[in-house]
C-alpha cells in the first residue's frame, strides 16, 4: 500500500526531486537508531516505561497564573474507573520529543499547499535541542516528506514536495505512523501533530483502533486544524471531521490550534512539550483484568491537567 523500496525512492528523488519512501524501510532506520540509543547513554532520556505492573502516564500540567513553579504529586488526584489511586511517582519530563507532523495532502482540503508548508515549517524552527521531526504527507498513501531530523534548512527544502491529490486516508496514515515510526521508540515522548480538518475517506483502519493504539502507547495527538470541508455533513459509520479531531486530541491529552496561526501553534506545542510535561505512575487497585478503564487526572485549584482519558488493559 505504501511506497516502493528505499533504494528506488532515492533514485526517484535524484531524477525528479520526489521523495516517496517506504514506511517499512524508514522503520528500519528508526529501529537502528533506537537500538543505538539503548546502547549509548543519552542526556535527558526518560526512564523505562516498565513500572512493575503499574501504569505510567504522560501528562501536561500547568498553573493558571503561568508560574514556572513545579507541580507536585500532592496537588494532583488520579481516578482509575472512578476509584482514587495512590500516586507512586510524579516527575517533570524535559526529555527530547519525537514529533510526527501528519499532513493532509488530499485534493479537497480547505488549505492551499503554501499554508500546509507554512504550518509544517514553523515546527522546524520551534523545536528544542534533541527534538526530532518526521514529516509525513498523506492522501490515499502515506509518504515521508522529511525523515527524522532537526535540521531546519533540510526540512524547509523538503516541504516543496507537498501537493494536493486524491482522498484523505487519515486513519490508514496514522496507523502506519504508529506501527512503523513510533512503536519502535519506547521510552521517549511520542507526539503526532495532525495538520488536517480530520476528514477520512476510504481508510481500511477504523477510528476506534487508532484511538486505542494511541492510548495504549501513550502517544499524544495535537491538531493544527483546517476548516471542515464537509461543513458538518453527517456521514454514515464514520465520525465527522471535527469529532475525529476532538476525540483524538481529548482522548490523548493534546490540544487544538488553528491552521490560520501556525507560528503560535508550533511555539505553544513545542514549549509545552519541553516545559509542562510530566510523567506519573500508579499501581491500579482492583482493576478489572483485560478491560479498558476510564482515567481521570485532576489538579488542585489553579492547576490544569491534560492526559489520556482511557487506560487500555495492562
Amino acid at each position: 500500500m505504501y511506497q516502493p523500496l528505499f533504494e528506488e525512492a532515492v533514485k526517484t528523488r535524484r531524477t525528479d526531486k520526489q521523495f516517496r519512501v517506504c514506511f517499512s524501510c524508514a522503520a528500519g532506520v528508526v529501529l537502528i537508531l533506537g537500538l543505538a540509543g539503548a546502547v549509548l547513554p543519552q542526556a535527558g532520556r526518560r526512564a523505562s516505561s516498565t513500572n512493575e505492573g503499574g501504569v505510567l502516564v504522560s501528562l501536561v500540567a500547568k498553573r493558571s497564573d503561568n508560574s514556572a513553579a513545579q507541580i507536585s504529586s500532592r496537588q494532583l488526584s488520579v481516578y482509575d474507573n472512578g476509584v482514587e489511586q495512590t500516586i507512586r511517582n510524579f516527575t517533570p519530563d524535559p526529555s527530547p520529543a519525537r514529533i510526527v507532523l501528519l499532513v493532509d495532502n488530499s485534493l479537497t482540503i480547505r488549505a492551499d499547499v503554501e499554508k500546509l508548508e507554512q504550518a509544517a515549517r514553523e515546527f522546524a524552527y520551534e523545536i528544542y535541542e534533541g527534538d526530532k521531526l518526521l514529516i509525513v504527507g498523506y492522501d490515499e498513501e502515506a509518504e515521508i516528506v522529511s525523515d527524522w531530523t532537526d535540521n531546519a534548512k533540510s526540512i524547509e527544502t523538503s516541504l516543496k514536495l507537498f501537493r494536493k491529490k486524491g482522498d484523505p486516508h487519515l486513519f490508514d496514515a496514522a496507523s502506519a505512523v504508529i506501527d512503523q515510526a513510533l512503536r519502535v521508540t519506547p521510552g521517549q515522548k511520542r507526539i503526532i501533530v495532525v495538520i488536517s480538518d480530520g476528514l477520512d475517506r476510504g481508510s481500511k483502519t477504523s477510528f476506534e483502533k487508532i484511538l486505542s493504539e494511541l492510548q495504549t502507547l501513550d502517544i499524544t495527538v495535537y491538531a493544527v486544524q483546517a476548516k471542515d470541508r464537509t461543513r458538518g455533513a453527517i456521514r454514515r459509520d464514520v465520525p465527522k471531521p471535527k469529532q475525529v479531531i476532538d476525540k483524538l486530541v481529548e482522548g490523548t491529552g493534546g490540544a487544538i490550534f488553528s491552521i490560520d496561526e501556525p507560528g503560535a501553534a508550533a511555539k505553544a506545542i513545542c514549549d509545552e512539550l519541553k516545559k509542562n510535561r510530566y510523567v506519573l505512575s500508579y499501581l491500579p487497585s482492583s482493576a478489572p483484568f483485560g478491560e479498558t478503564r476510564n482515567l481521570l487526572i485532576v489538579g488542585d485549584e489553579g492547576i490544569t491537567v491534560r492526559a489520556k482519558t482511557m487506560q487500555q488493559p495492562n
